[in-house]
């Protein structure tokens, strides 16, 4: 039987040392606060996507900013696009996984809204099409990216991206991105605005 103990230090340190790594990225992280906080305060909705694991950050995104994060405020709003399983399975079988994202953004995005995504290679065709369809509607983006971006580096009003190359540090880095962006929210919209 081999010793699981034995991995753990050096996987708690790499996780340590990829957090860390983002305090090289405040600035960046303020900009996505203040472009999430914005959007909220002008009337719009924050649309979230991703696939996979990623796909769960951005349920959890949605759902703290319509539920709440850590204390008791205005309801927000914000629609995950990966939650809605008969949407999902109608787009897909009709028009391609592909378009999943897209054509959901194509019936609900709006000028002012916002559209985040979480992806830990940026190399999703899905989501690069909900990026083409979000700009068409004017809406602005976030992207929240791992390893050097993939082909959605660059695209976004604004982007994170956490140079990590283990997807499991990468979504590590971004449920603490996911947690400051909570928090920005939080206390812009709490207690005074209640």
């Amino acid at each position: 039987m081999t010793n699981v103990t034995n991995n753990i230090p050096s996987i708690i340190e790499d996780s340590a040392k990829t957090v860390s790594s983002m305090l090289e990225s405040v600035d960046k992280i303020t900009d996505a606060c203040n472009l999430l906080i914005n959007t909220l305060k002008t009337g719009g909705t924050v649309f979230t996507a991703g696939n996979g694991g990623s796909a769960a950050e951005a349920m959890h995104m949605a759902e703290e900013i319509v539920g709440r994060f850590r204390n008791n405020r205005i309801s927000l709003p914000s629609v995950s696009l990966v939650a809605d399983s008969t949407v999902l399975t109608c787009i897909g079988n009709d028009f391609g996984f592909d378009k999943i994202f897209s054509r959901q953004i194509d019936g609900l995005g709006r000028d002012g809204d916002l559209l985040v995504i979480f992806s830990t290679s940026g190399n999703a065709q899905n989501l690069m099409l909900a990026m083409e369809s979000a700009r068409v509607r004017k809406m602005k983006t976030l992207c929240i990216l791992g390893r050097d971006g993939g082909p959605l580096a660059g695209v976004a009003d604004c982007e994170v991206i956490i140079n990590h190359n283990a997807t499991e540090r990468i979504q590590e880095a971004h449920q603490v991105i996911l947690h400051i962006l909570l928090d920005a929210v939080e206390n812009a919209f709490w207690p005074s605005e209640q």
